[in-house]
């Protein structure tokens, strides 16, 4: 990590500081660690560590809040189910933590009335609220928004909407001009809501989703997410700042990822001057169209293709944090600035962010940033793929740095931010606690680091690289199949 202007992390601490205006600062999403390359790290913002934080997931030294309250510490299992069902398990738990901590500001990727009643009187939540993201991510309703973003007609990929009832596949194929075709529906995450749609028996499947729909063209080449953060000033003009976009692995069933679905993020691959350009100028357009017509801030993510011939695709909307969120903070931290997510909750609470750079300045070396080959972060996520649940190995040890030796990770200090990590080591982040029962599907932490192309995990849109292979391969040697019952291993 380069070396930093202690003055503006300074002014993102103090303007943090004066946004809370002394109350607590409470998280709740799925990984209690949320947030932690904003607080640990080479250069920590410790205005940014959580007071408490409520997650399905336990945290760990050193990316731990001050508190925590989790369901993976109440019932040490990890399954597809609890990390759906963490907030209604937590509910009443939930609410009476929070209420040691009165008046609190509780950061979210958007807000429910859940979480309004866990903030309770005179508290604040600081996220888009859900109905106003979901009219907004609504996949059906994206070609809309780029026209009225005014978006250059060669990002919009071929697509048609449907109201009603999916028409036969050879309709849609017609449609959009496409032998393979994709159909969205709602606003879902996480690949939810999308099918990809190559004969009869994935139309059955895309028709049992809700319409309105939007289909498109099936397009080969990389999934891309980008980070924007708008942030309005004090004279009402919106300064809209837009992250180096990454390459997204989607769909790799050797990382047990199914279609559609994200397997990670990679920073370090170069992309085509002209695509990097014509993306970032479709994020300001879309960023000025959200404020103008919505008053959305703060932060949002736009996924995007990146075809072999380099030309780039809009495809989807997330307006809120997203997955990507934590790792990609790394990128402005690269380039000497505090994480996004300063500007974001200091924006959110209505307060001025001021040591943000010139906008216009910011993405033009954004684009020279994503051009050229030097070294990004990534993260790789870890799922269970077996048919039988598992406990991790004792002797893996707790999330921190690790090194691939000799088939197997060996431990090499503590860590919890992805610089912590150097050449040929790599962090496992929200890793299973001690003793905790994996299911089949289970999410089991992430790989992280800085890294340059050669060590990408990925080797392409749906494949682990030669690195990959070994990190997932060396990984399984510490997972023990279990007894679901004696929770001892066979």
């Amino acid at each position: 990590m380069p070396g930093h202007d202690p003055g503006l992390w300074q002014a993102a601490q103090d303007e943090l500081t004066a946004a809370l205006g002394g109350r607590p600062l409470v998280a709740a999403e799925r990984f209690a660690s949320s947030g932690r390359t904003s607080y640990t790290g080479p250069a920590p913002v410790a205005a940014a560590r959580p007071t408490l934080a409520i997650g399905c997931y336990e945290p760990w030294v050193p990316a731990s809040p001050i508190e925590a309250l989790t369901l993976e510490g109440r019932t040490p299992v990890r399954s597809v189910a609890s990390r759906r069902s963490w907030t209604a398990d937590l509910d009443h738990a939930a609410q009476a933590a929070i209420r040691r901590h009165p008046r609190p500001v509780v950061a979210a990727w958007y807000a429910t009335d859940q979480l309004r009643r866990w903030a309770g009187p005179g508290g604040t939540v600081a996220a888009i609220d859900a109905s106003l993201r979901a009219e907004v991510e609504d996949k059906a309703n994206f070609g809309n928004i780029l026209d009225r973003s005014g978006v250059l007609a060669a990002l919009h990929l071929p697509a048609a909407r449907v109201d009603s009832t999916l028409p036969g596949l050879h309709e849609l194929r017609r449609l959009v001009r496409a032998e393979k075709v994709v159909v969205q529906s709602g606003a879902d995450s996480g690949g939810r809501g999308t099918v990809f749609v190559d004969d009869e028996a994935d139309l059955a499947r895309a028709a049992k989703m809700p319409g309105p729909y939007r289909v498109t063209a099936f397009v080969t080449g990389w999934s891309a997410n980008t980070t924007v953060l708008s942030v309005p000033d004090h004279t009402g003009r919106l300064r809209v700042y837009v992250d180096r976009p990454s390459h997204k692995a989607v769909g790799l069933p050797e990382a047990g990822i199914g279609a559609g679905k994200s397997a990670g993020n990679t920073w370090c691959l170069p992309w085509p001057r002209d695509a990097a350009a014509r993306l970032v100028d479709a994020a300001v357009r879309i960023a000025r169209w959200a404020w103008e017509t919505h008053r959305i801030k703060g932060l949002f993510g736009l996924d995007a293709l990146l075809t072999a011939d380099g030309a780039v695709f809009l495809g989807e909307i997330n307006c809120r944090n997203q997955g990507t969120t934590e790792v990609c903070a790394v990128n402005q931290q690269l380039r000497g600035l505090p994480p996004f997510l300063i500007a974001h909750l200091t924006t959110m609470l209505d307060h001025p962010v001021t040591w943000l750079p010139d906008p216009d300045d910011f993405n033009t070396t954004t684009v020279d940033a994503a051009t050229s080959p030097g070294p990004g972060p990534y993260y790789l996520k870890l799922r269970h793929r077996g048919d039988v649940p598992v406990r991790l190995d004792p002797h893996l040890g707790l999330p921190g740095v690790y090194r691939v030796d000799d088939g197997r990770l060996r431990w090499v200090r503590p860590g919890a931010h992805p610089a912590d990590a150097g050449h040929g080591e790599v962090l496992l982040a929200n890793l299973p606690a001690p003793g905790t029962l994996c299911e089949p599907g289970a999410e089991l932490g992430t790989a992280e680091g800085i890294t340059t192309a050669a060590a990408t995990p990925f080797a392409s849109p749906h494949t682990l690289s030669k690195t990959g292979r070994a990190l997932l391969a060396a990984f399984d040697q510490h997972l023990l199949p279990t007894d679901r019952k004696e929770g001892t291993a066979p």
